[in-house]
């Protein structure tokens, strides 16, 4: 016979049959037991929740939200430490029914973070009681923090076990806990709200709050309690929310065990997306991203469309962050060796720039010195090679090439008989059709006889304005106190034979801020450069060399 008992019971306003009539389905498949929520009528045991008072390090963190992430204390040497969101210092407690023989103790080892079950005496509901009082026999009373309050629900073991691997191993530990009506669950204040939503998701599949500081501490909740589909569930919600910078970092600063659940993945990536694409032009937003996090340093830095000017440029932004964040140099060494520098691109620095890497007092000289190898190997490598260094997601992006503002270079360079170097500039199709119908692109800067030159691709007009063509030139960097009589040659690779061909040869005395080339370098239209049967691009890519030696003496500028 069927007992319905308790006005609150929401099966009880004579529509009881209906309701366990209706499909509860939920998406998913699972059932839908909102009905059954602390309903004494469906459950077979009683849940009883101490709120304690905060105590200084135990569960300090589990309720900040957005303003707690400004006072945060860095601290983030490793991503397993993480102040602003301290683990649930909850214990479980299970407690027997009165006049019952003594609980045996149970602790979950698995992780020293975790719930733990303890042997204990049952407490009456209460509030505001402090352990403070010597003449009591209540073990939880002596010498613990104050309790708020006691609230008790009904629960049902098959549910939360259901839903739950930490409660399914409760409730089946084969102990003499798993046989009592009572358990006690010991939580922090600022953990309160968030278990309470968490024990009805456990019911209904669904959450009360849409507040981004809630869901976070549900988010945590649920790893707490292995309530996986919980956490998709606040995860969803959260990336259904507008992102910010200060959102986006909070994702970022979960604890390494939260951060790394596959359930966050989706929010932890999009929060990584969104600062790679608020602070793309690394030249622009320096100032700002000076204030930024470890954290979202790391992010923005792993991504392939960073703008710079160069690998070099990232180095150096790189190194002045640092500085500025880790000023004792034994702190700043480690932080680069174990979480910045395996976000510099070593295989893109400039030779020049490499040279400076052996010898900087802020990295570990060993490491530095095999990412230098490294970066070097790869420069000597055939392009095909270099391709596949790139593609291999093994190399965890270290060979990829970023959106720089000035092409990579390949030079070669030679003292005797004559200062030379040959430098070699490869273009994407794609980069090429970007110029039509008047842009520019520039490399990197490299040196001879201690001076800077650049070369320029250009889309402009003929010597005579009819048509749009490809043009290639050689710049020095800046004005000096000395010329240079430079002779060089333009070369470029064509089919069939896929050897360099040269262009374009001269000379021209530099005195800084100059530059001297070709307005037409392959006699053609832009049309026929570009075409598909174009005779210049070798598997989509355009392939330039310039050679340039100095024969003639430096000679100083008049004055």
């Amino acid at each position: 016979m069927r007992e319905w008992g308790g006005g609150a019971d929401p099966l009880d306003d004579g529509t009881a049959a209906t309701e366990m009539d209706r499909d509860h389905s939920l998406p998913g498949g699972e059932n839908n037991f909102e009905f059954a929520f602390n309903s004494s009528n469906f459950s077979d045991r009683v849940l009883r929740i101490e709120v304690m008072a905060e105590t200084l390090g135990a569960g300090a963190g589990a309720g900040i939200g957005w303003d707690g992430h400004r006072k945060r204390r860095r601290n983030d040497g490793s991503k397993e430490e993480a102040p602003e969101f301290a683990r649930y210092s909850s214990e479980l407690i299970s407690s027997c029914e009165p006049d019952t023989e003594e609980c045996a103790e149970y602790e979950n080892q698995d992780e020293e973070d975790e719930p733990m079950l303890e042997e204990s005496a049952p407490i009456t509901d209460r509030t505001g009681v402090c352990g403070d009082d010597s003449e009591s026999n209540d073990p939880l009373s002596l010498d613990s923090p104050c309790i708020l309050r006691v609230n008790s629900i009904y629960i049902s073991s098959a549910i939360l076990a259901a839903k739950s691997p930490f409660f399914y191993k409760l409730f089946s530990n084969g102990m003499k806990e798993s046989d009592q009506r009572h358990a006690t669950l010991r939580i922090n204040a600022s953990e309160e709200a968030a278990l309470m939503e968490l024990l009805s998701f456990m019911y209904s599949g669904k959450l009360s709050t849409t507040s981004p500081t809630l869901l976070l501490d549900v988010l945590m909740a649920a790893d707490k309690f292995e309530v996986v589909s919980c956490m998709h569930h606040c995860t969803q919600l959260l990336r259904s929310l507008p992102m910010t910078t200060e959102s986006a970092l909070l994702y970022l600063d979960l604890p390494f065990s939260v951060s790394m659940a596959s359930a966050v993945q989706p929010l932890t990536d999009a929060a990584k997306d969104y600062l790679a694409n608020s602070y793309k032009d690394i030249t622009k937003l320096q100032d700002v991203m000076m204030g930024l996090p470890l954290a979202g340093i790391e992010a923005i830095l792993s991504s392939n469309d960073l703008q710079a000017a160069s690998e070099d440029a990232i180095y150096e932004f790189v190194l002045k962050w640092a500085r500025a964040q880790y000023p004792v140099l034994e702190e700043r060494r480690e932080i680069l060796s174990s979480r910045l520098i395996r976000h510099i691109r070593f295989a893109h620095m400039t030779c020049r720039k490499l040279r400076k890497v052996l010898t900087c007092n802020d990295l570990d000289h060993e490491l530095a010195s095999k990412l230098v190898t490294e970066a070097l190997f790869f420069k000597a490598e055939a392009l095909h090679r270099q391709r596949a260094f790139s593609a291999d997601e093994s190399s965890h992006k270290r060979f990829t090439e970023r959106a720089y503002k000035y092409r990579p270079l390949k030079v070669v360079e030679f003292d005797r008989p004559h200062p030379q170097c040959i430098v070699y500039l490869d273009l994407k199709r794609e980069e090429c059709a970007k110029l039509f119908p008047s842009g520019r692109v520039y490399s990197q800067a490299f040196h001879l006889g201690g001076q800077g030159f650049f070369l320029s691709a250009h889309c402009n007009l003929d010597q005579q304005s009819l048509f749009h063509c490809f043009g290639l030139f050689l710049g020095m960097q800046e004005k000096g106190s000395i010329s240079f009589t430079v002779d060089y040659e333009f070369a470029a690779r064509t089919k069939p034979s896929g050897e360099f061909v040269s262009k374009y040869k001269g000379y021209y005395t530099f005195t800084g801020g100059k530059a001297v080339g070709y307005r037409n370098l392959f006699a053609t239209p832009w049309t026929s450069f570009m075409a598909e049967d174009s005779l210049f691009f070798i598997n989509d890519t355009l392939h330039l060399r310039a050679e340039l030696t100095i024969k003639q003496s430096q000679s100083p500028l008049p004055q």
